[in-house]
This record gives structure tokens, C-alpha cells and sequence, in this order.
């Protein structure tokens, strides 16, 4: 990333802080971050305010250590003077030994802990443009994503009254206030929607790019560029499947988040078929093979502007019921913005399901370093021959394996697609 948007700050000026204390919230373009203090001090400085842009790099707060002095801070004006003064003056001097730098340094005040790591400690991704915070909303409390939900709607943040605790302002209370129209907009028109560029002959809009946008296409040609793709495809019976789902919804499952789903199924058959044809869980490495003692499985989730693959770390050690939970609760925290960067990097090879979406079959680009990735379509049903070549009505179930070609060669891909089968054809065995 280039810069970050400060979301919050857990402590305010003048507190004390300790060494592994959250500090802040910094949102990217993936996901909201808590900052822990690197060390023990006083806040004693904030340079940047809840709602501003911050650049990779750049100081943000002073935490001072016993008997230290916080620095002067140059105002953006100064600075630009200072930097056109700098640049006027004649190259030999500019170019004179730096002792009066060393003894700025031997005067300077001990163990200076200037906060700029916050930003770039996070993932090397470019973020979205967003509205900065008012002077007024930033002293209102509201959670990080309130925050962003209003930006996106035009809701004046500081105008709503909060539902949460002590008064803070939830994501419900705005979107609330946006469908009730009982708040005025706190961003322009033009801020609400991505920026326009100007057109040339024939076009209707050019719209910029969003970060996460470019990160997408940014790693779409790392993959079909110098990734040999090629593709392998199986129509499944889906009819077990669809029996199992029924048997597990009559024996009284719990509340709707809980119900196990044919994606589950899948989820688990998928990592199941994995460690018994371990080849597949590999990636290329320039004059190697990798190949993973763990099945860490990718979860494609379409999210407002683009893409997200949240990770289920070690499937192959999770039970049915514990690959559904965590892939729910990543697909629901991923569409919030509220993952780790973390959780959504790395991955041994992803599962991609559109069927839930009407696509009966389609082909996936591969995640790099990945090998492999699943693309699932809808269960459809078709007239099928029994094997008294009496014509009865089936389910069935189109699945694309695309295989990095350098690491997965045919056969090991089919062999991989007829253990899927089987799985996926004898459910029963996904509950062991």
C-alpha cells in the first residue's frame, strides 16, 4: 500500500500507553487493522486526525519516554518553503560534509519512538480513495465501519443519534438514516460515487480504479501472463449431495448460520481430495516444486469493489462443522472489512463458487504462487438415462479445475477430480 486512512484513535493525547496496547484503527483497502504501541510511554503528540490520510511512512503520533522532549512538529506550509529553499541552494554547498547533522544527532533527545510503522505494517497494497473525516465527526463516536458505510451513503455522521454502547454509532444506525432520510449529506455528490475521467470520442464514462481494483488486475497478469493455465472439467451427480443437505435439515439443525450447505460439502470434499492426492497442494518456485504439509484453503468472496480470498488455515485438521463456521464468519468479516492481512494472504490452492449466482459452469484464474483453483457451478437439473436406459430426472453439478501446468500436469489433475467425485458422490464419508 501507499497510504492509509486513520480510522480511530483508542487513546488520546496525554494518556499513557503500554508496550502491545491498541493505539489506532487503520483501514486499507481490504480490511480495518488495530495498531498495538511498539513501546511503553505518553502519547504525547497526534499528528494525524481520526479520518486522514496517512502515507506509508509517515509519523503519526510521538510517544515519549521518561525525560524526553516530543519534536517540533513543521507545518505543511513551512515545509514546503523549507523544501523550495533546499532546493535553491548551490550544489556545493548542499554537498558539504554533514558534521553539523552529526551533531544534531549527539544532541538530539534519547530513544525518540516516532509512530510511522502503523501504516506500513500493513499488506503492500495500493487502498481506495475515501472522504476524509469533518473536524465535527471525528469527535463522534462511531464504529470504523459507521465511518465508511456513511462516506459511501453521504450521511452527516454527526447528526445521527447511536444505538450501541454509550451512545456509539453503529453501521445499522447509518444505513438507517440513509433509507429514512433524516439526515443531510455529509459528502458531495461527487465524492460518493468513483471519479470520472474525462471521455474521448464515443465513450459514455471512464471511471478511475479503485485500489483493491488494481490490485485485482495487477495480479491477473502475474497469473495468465507467465502462468501456463489449462483446464480439466467433471459433471458430478449432485442427487447425493442434495439428499445429504436434506437429511442434515430434517434431523433439526440449529439457527440459519449454523445449517451446513452444499458449498461446505464442497469446501470439505475439496480439502479431503487434497490430502489424498497431496501433489496438487504445491506451487512453482522458479527451479523447484513446493509442496505443503498443510491444506490451507482460499475461499473466494465477491465483496462491494472486487475480490477477497480469506483462509482457512490447516482444513485438512477441521471437522465439517468447522470449516462451515470459519467460512462463514470470513466471508461475513471480509464483505465488513474487518480481516487481518493475514487471514487473507497465503492460501495452498482456492474454491471458487458461482452457482449460488445462476452460472451453471465457468473457468477460474489462478491465485499465484497457487497450483490449482476449483471454479463450482449451480446444481442443474437434466434428464438423465438410468442404467435401465430409463430417461429419469437428475442433479447435476459442473466443476473446472485450472491447473498451473508447470506444477499439475493431466493425469495428476484427473486424479485429483476423481477423488473429488467420489467424495462428492458419497457424502457420507465428508461426516467421518
Amino acid at each position: 500500500m501507499t497510504e492509509g486512512t486513520l480510522i480511530a484513535w483508542k487513546k488520546k493525547k496525554g494518556d499513557q500507553v503500554s508496550a502491545g496496547e491498541v493505539l489506532a484503527e487503520i483501514e486499507t483497502d481490504k480490511a480495518t487493522m488495530e495498531w498495538e504501541s511498539p513501546e511503553d510511554g505518553t502519547l504525547a503528540e497526534i499528528y494525524v486526525q481520526e479520518g486522514g490520510k496517512v502515507n506509508v511512512g509517515d509519523k503519526i503520533a510521538f510517544i515519549r519516554g521518561e525525560g524526553e522532549e516530543a519534536p517540533k512538529q513543521e507545518a505543511p506550509e513551512q515545509k514546503k518553503k523549507s523544501a523550495a529553499a533546499e532546493e535553491k541552494k548551490p550544489q556545493a554547498e548542499t554537498e558539504k560534509p554533514a558534521q553539523g547533522e552529526a551533531a544534531k544527532k549527539e544532541t538530539a533527545p534519547p530513544q525518540q519512538k516516532d509512530v510511522g510503522a502503523a501504516v506500513s505494517a500493513a499488506r503492500a497494497e495500493t487502498t481506495q480513495q475515501e472522504p476524509q473525516a469533518k473536524p465535527e465527526e471525528a469527535r463522534v463516536k462511531a464504529s470504523p465501519v459507521a465511518r465508511r458505510i456513511a462516506a459511501e451513503l453521504g450521511v452527516d455522521i454527526s447528526t445521527v443519534k447511536g444505538t450501541g454502547p454509550d451512545g456509539r454509532i453503529t453501521e445499522t444506525d447509518i444505513r438507517a438514516a440513509a433509507k429514512t432520510k433524516t439526515v443531510e449529506a455529509g459528502v458531495s455528490p461527487a465524492a460518493k460515487q468513483p471519479a470520472r475521467l474525462p471521455l474521448h470520442s464515443g465513450e459514455s464514462a471512464r471511471i478511475q480504479l479503485s485500489g483493491m481494483r488494481k490490485v485485482i488486475a495487477q495480479r491477473l497478469v502475474e497469473s495468465l501472463g507467465p502462468v501456463p493455465h489449462f483446464y480439466l472439467t467433471i459433471a458430478i451427480n449432485a442427487g447425493p449431495l442434495i439428499e445429504a443437505r436434506e437429511e442434515l435439515k430434517s434431523a433439526g439443525e440449529g439457527a440459519d448460520a449454523a445449517k451446513i450447505t452444499v458449498n461446505d460439502l464442497v469446501l470439505k470434499a475439496a480439502v479431503m481430495a487434497a490430502v489424498k492426492v497431496p501433489r496438487v497442494n504445491a506451487s512453482f518456485d522458479d527451479d523447484a516444486i513446493v509442496q505443503y504439509a498443510d491444506v490451507d484453503l482460499g475461499v473466494a468472496v465477491a465483496i462491494e469493489d472486487g475480490l477477497l480470498t480469506p483462509v482457512i488455515r490447516a482444513a485438512q485438521d477441521k471437522s465439517l462443522r468447522e470449516i462451515s463456521a470459519l467460512a462463514k464468519d470470513l466471508a461475513h468479516r471480509a464483505r465488513n472489512k474487518r480481516m487481518k492481512p493475514e487471514e487473507f494472504q497465503g492460501g495452498t490452492f482456492t474454491v471458487s463458487n458461482l452457482g449460488g449466482m445462476g452460472i451453471d459452469s465457468f473457468s477460474a484464474v489462478i491465485n499465484p504462487p497457487q497450483g490449482f483453483i476449483l471454479a463450482v457451478g449451480k446444481v442443474t437439473k437434466i434428464p438423465i438415462a438410468d442404467e435401465c436406459d430409463q430417461v429419469m430426472v437428475g442433479h447435476r453439478m459442473s466443476i473446472t479445475m485450472s491447473c498451473d501446468h508447470r506444477v499439475i500436469d493431466g493425469a495428476l489433475g484427473a486424479e485429483y477430480l476423481k477423488e473429488l467425485r467420489h467424495l462428492l458422490e458419497n457424502p457420507a464419508l465428508l461426516m467421518v
